[in-house]
């Protein structure tokens, strides 16, 4: 994977655009952890992995809401984790017309090895910072998105 070229970042960027760079940058070296690795999976299957192994099993819907997906996107998605055997679909138990994804055992064991690598990541991320700092940032954000969250 070739890395993407270093372009300067104006002195006064506003947060929006920081914001996004910083999440271009993690996925950036998120997606050159995993190819290092061996693995064909790109950034979006990793969250979503990271979805179900932390929450559990959920319908699509719920699943694409919580990586950011339209349901179109979603389906391809997890047509290609499904042929890979990471997840499966199952009937879901109170609603019969519904279906509920949750990884297999191959997908688990895949996750295990998968967390790894965003661990990597996010500690090359907040290396510059001391734990008060990473602290402090961490309070911001949450700060922001829940602003952002009750505003809509």
């Amino acid at each position: 994977m070739l890395a993407s070229p270093q372009l300067p970042t104006p002195p006064h960027e506003n947060l929006g655009v920081l914001l996004g760079l910083v999440r271009s940058e993690i996925l950036r070296a998120m997606e050159a952890e995993l190819a290092m690795r061996g693995s064909e999976l790109r950034f979006t299957q990793f969250l979503i992995l990271k979805r179900l192994a932390s929450l559990g099993p959920m319908s699509a819907g719920e699943l694409a809401r919580a990586v950011d997906l339209d349901g179109g996107a979603m389906t391809r998605q997890l047509d290609q984790l499904e042929r890979k055997g990471y997840l499966r679909r199952c009937p879901h138990e109170q609603d019969r017309r519904a279906l509920r994804i949750e990884l297999t055992d191959a997908g688990k064991e895949l996750w295990q090895q998968l967390r790894r690598c965003g661990q990597r990541v996010m500690r090359t991320a907040e290396a510059p910072l001391v734990p008060a700092e990473r602290a402090q940032l961490r309070e911001l954000l949450e700060r922001i998105l829940s602003a952002l969250r009750d505003k809509s």
